[in-house]
């Protein structure tokens, strides 16, 4: 089992990068294929990027790729999501979630262990 916590989020103005941590503690974190969601206000989650147990392949939703790096320090058991020129419309509560396969799911459902959230609002 692990347990995640989400931190970074905030209010940001268009443009101005952000980075968005997430602490796992419990089981082996190296273990875990890891995965950041977000849900904005009246829409379903959606997924936004996932990176393979050792650091190595990494996955992005078409709406973020080119702005946003998901990265992982096994050794600090943290992995960041690197938000570059945000928009509006990335605005949403963004979870990290964790599953112990080697498969880079996209799909909420794969993923048994999630974070609380953490609420990124983008002005314009």
């Amino acid at each position: 089992q692990v347990q995640l916590v989400e931190s970074g989020g905030g209010l940001v103005q268009a443009g101005a990068p952000l980075r968005l941590s997430c602490a796992a503690s419990g089981r082996a974190f190296s273990s875990y294929t890891m995965c950041w969601f977000r849900q904005a206000p009246g829409k379903e989650r959606e997924f936004v990027a996932v990176i393979s147990r050792n650091d190595v392949t990494s996955r992005y939703a078409d709406s973020v790729q080119g702005r946003f790096t998901i990265s992982r320090d096994n050794g600090k058991n943290t992995v960041y999501l690197q938000m570059n020129s945000p928009k509006p419309e990335d605005t949403a509560v963004y979870y990290c979630a964790a599953q112990g396969t080697e498969l880079l799911y996209t799909t909420s459902e794969r993923y048994r262990y999630w974070g609380q959230g953490t609420q990124v609002t983008v002005s314009s």
